[in-house]
């Protein structure tokens, strides 16, 4: 962990280690204990698979209730029925809900007394943002938008898609995320790997291991920043700099490789799958590609390997993931 963590050597294995915590709710009664001065309560219950939190401007807050979708090409072979079993036992294994719902505090007290299905008949949605009257949704193929007014429980209009994101039959990372520059003319939109090291080949990597940065009104993209394994929550700093925590690759040692929050710097690439941490060389990606690893940037900070940071934030100029 930390801003130059010392990575140990590469271990490989026929059978990865693999310790998966189980699925579980709160016993009854119980609840995380918060420090001193603090308490926790339970905003909402009975959500299926909440998987991203966005507040909306009057303070209502919008869940996106979500799971992986159909991936028919993801589960063949040993190594994908090993997989499933990994994540059947992290609750990873029921159908999406594929629905947003809002939750609204009425009288302040922390708890929501409304809960309402705010938008369904998504496609495993994850990220979402509100520019102007328009609700952005980040599908795991799409990036959408709907009309907003301010107040309203429900959506029914039909949705208006305005860019296409890499999916299909295997879709190996599929949560897709999204946030708006500051006057809103771009969003910047997370799209992660389709394999753990490009093991699949990289024409089936084309566009991911990204951020995007979508033009809001005609849905021109270019990639922003490339090698980022599976970039998921983004925050901007107070100097307009754009930041993000990633899920980095698996399979060569419980120590390696440190999932981390880094700066986004335009046009920078960080190291996947050749390189790991900066410059640290994959042996198992072929063809090697030295050129590229040469000019891979070191991230900002070592949270730990396989933690699988989701979210970031800033507040009173501190980073929170």
């Amino acid at each position: 962990m930390g801003p130059t963590p010392i990575l140990p050597s590469p271990k490989s294995s026929l059978i990865p280690t693999v310790n998966i915590a189980p699925a579980k709710g709160w016993p009854a009664g119980t609840k995380p204990i918060a420090m001193a001065g603090l308490t926790v309560t339970a905003f909402s219950t009975g959500l299926e698979y909440p998987r991203w939190l966005y507040t909306l401007p009057n303070g209502d807050v919008l869940v996106a209730e979500s799971n992986a979708p159909p991936k028919p090409e993801d589960g063949k072979g040993i190594r994908g029925w090993v997989m499933g079993l990994v994540m059947g036992r992290a609750g990873a294994g029921v159908p999406s809900a594929n629905r947003i719902t809002l939750l609204r505090d009425v009288n302040g007290d922390g708890q929501a007394e409304v809960k309402i299905v705010f938008l369904e008949n998504l496609s495993s949605p994850f990220g979402m943002a509100l520019v102007g009257n328009d609700l952005y949704v980040a599908n795991t193929d799409a990036v959408i938008k709907f009309p907003y007014r301010s107040g309203e429980t429900s959506i029914s209009a039909v949705p208006t898609k305005l860019v296409d994101l890499p999916a299909g039959p295997i879709n190996h990372h599929w949560t897709k995320n999204l946030i708006p520059n500051a006057d809103g003319s771009k969003l910047y939109v997370t799209v992660g790997s389709n394999s753990n090291v490009g093991e699949r080949g990289m024409t089936a990597e084309e566009g991911r291991a990204a951020i995007w940065e979508v033009d809001v009104k005609t849905g021109q993209h270019r990639v922003f920043a490339s090698g980022l394994r599976n970039p998921n929550g983004m925050g901007w700093a107070p100097d307009g700099t754009l930041w993000t925590v990633v899920n980095e690759r698996d399979e060569i040692g419980s120590d390696l490789v440190p999932d981390y929050l880094t700066s986004v710097v335009d046009g920078a690439f960080y190291g996947w799958p050749y390189s790991y941490y900066g410059q640290n060389v994959d042996e198992r990606v072929k063809p090697a590609r030295p050129d590229l690893v040469a000019k891979a940037v070191s991230p900002d900070f070592a949270l730990g390997s396989h933690v699988a940071p989701l979210g970031m934030a800033f507040s009173n100029r501190r980073i929170q993931a």
